[in-house]
């Protein structure tokens, strides 16, 4: 494996950038698969959340560019807008140091199309970085002409397949050349991907980068029970009391996003706010300002969770525990980069163990926490009656059988009435024993009256 970038062979002006990144040597993705793409290669990528898989593309498709070639010779696409910016971001960085001027083109969805068509007939993009519904808008029109491209990199494209946008990546592959390097990069590689692997792509070179730990391990990952306190209250609590620098609060809709933020702001905190409802243009600009450090707290739902790659992000907050569990790597990934240390920390309430036990089923690890007297402290283990030794207790097979509908129920209060229910059956249990010995004993002593007469 190397130990440096400038064993890859990369033109100069990369190692000029990567030296202003302050990136000193290649991850695991990135040592594994920048030799690969350079030489011409399809690749399957399958890296966790924070490999560097995006330099693992950008820097060979960069190396490969030809300035003076007035063509589309790559294309990118990504799910989100907010992972198309950032991604175009970092291509305007590499851009930056090379020696001729490279042209590159976001396209997103919620932009405006005219003025972009309007460009396009004027000059095409070298590098075409944007989300799979535009870029294939603009291929229809006839503004975008990417029949000359010979890489095509689908990003996060088992969030793609999610999404429902595959279908449109499929129509912006079938415009372009037979002879096509593709590049695929994905977290998981679902059943319903492969197919359309398996037509665009002929022996890929697959690199399966092993995951070390789900999380980071320089995340402190805490665990705080919601029960008897106000949610909103608490992220309040826990955004001031440490003076977090920049703090990311996931929640699970753009209705509990808009609560949060709405709270917060009435407590005289500067709030960004990303949800799916908010328009591009603004979203972007936010973006642009949550990088800035214009903010210090942004609230958002899962759409940004693939989207910020923003250094630096000190917290993370899960309002609540994500449907798909995968987002809540995703959610955490935000924090603990490149080495740096982070804080994750996820509210549940008792309704929630089971999706605790999933996650703690993938392999996370919680530390149990609370806050007392304006601190957080560490808190019980909330399995220690599990862990106590238990008295047994014999009961009924129709009593078990009711025990279990009233768990798969799980109704508030089913453990009081249960145990009220064990009790009258064993205190039923009793008089019928006690009766029995009664009788069994007057037998016994007619019997033995009867013996003597």
């Amino acid at each position: 494996m190397s130990q440096t970038f400038g064993e890859f062979g990369l033109k100069p002006f990369l190692l000029a950038a990567l030296t202003e990144l302050q990136f000193k040597a290649p991850t695991e993705v990135q040592a594994k698969l920048i030799p690969v793409v350079r030489a011409g290669k399809s690749v399957v990528g399958q890296s966790q959340t924070g490999s560097g898989k995006t330099h693992a593309f950008l820097l060979p498709i960069f190396d490969g560019l030809e300035a003076d070639n007035h063509e589309v010779q790559a294309v990118i696409t990504t799910p989100s807008r907010e992972l198309a910016y950032q991604i175009y971001e970092d291509a305007k960085q590499l851009a930056k140091f090379s020696p001729e001027p490279l042209r590159l083109g976001n396209y997103v969805g919620g932009t405006d199309k005219r003025r972009q068509i309007e460009k396009l007939e004027h000059e095409q993009p070298q590098l075409v970085i944007g989300t799979p519904g535009r870029i294939r808008d603009l291929i229809k029109t006839g503004a975008l002409d990417v029949h000359t491209a010979s890489q095509f990199v689908v990003d996060e494209a088992d969030m793609t397949l999610d999404l429902g946008f595959l279908a449109d990546v499929d129509q912006i592959a079938a415009r372009m050349p037979e002879k096509l390097q593709m590049m695929v990069f994905s977290a998981t590689i679902p059943e319903k991907l492969k197919p359309f692997l398996r037509k665009y792509m002929a022996n890929p070179v697959v690199e399966e980068i092993p995951v070390k730990s789900v999380i980071s391990p320089t995340i402190d990952n805490w665990l705080l029970a919601t029960k008897g306190h106000s949610k909103n209250a608490l992220i309040y609590q826990l955004l001031t009391m440490g003076e977090p620098y920049l703090a990311l609060v996931f929640a699970n809709t753009k209705q509990r996003v808009i609560e949060i933020a709405t709270y917060l702001k009435q407590q005289n905190l500067k709030v960004a706010v990303i949800h799916g409802d908010v328009p591009a243009r603004q979203r972007k600009r936010v973006m642009r300002e949550v990088q800035n450090l214009d903010y210090q707290f942004v609230v958002a739902t899962d759409l940004a969770a693939r989207g910020i790659d923003i250094d630096g992000v000190s917290h993370v907050i899960n309002d609540g525990i994500p449907e798909d569990l995968d987002y809540f790597v995703h959610r955490v990934g935000r924090t603990g980069r490149k080495g740096l240390p982070g804080t994750a920390i996820t509210f549940y309430s008792p309704d929630e163990e089971d999706q605790i036990e999933a996650l703690e089923d993938m392999g996370i690890t919680f530390k149990p926490k609370e806050i007392k007297n304006g601190e957080v402290v560490d808190s019980f283990d909330r399995n220690r009656r599990q862990k106590r030794a238990k008295k047994t207790v014999k009961i009924s097979g129709a009593m078990a059988g009711k025990i279990h509908k009233k768990k798969q129920k799980v109704k508030p209060g089913y453990k009081r009435k249960i145990k009220q229910a064990i009790s009258k059956e064993q205190m039923y249990e009793r008089r019928l024993k006690q009766r029995q010995d009664r009788r069994t004993s007057k037998k016994q002593k007619k019997s033995s009256s009867q013996r003597y007469q």
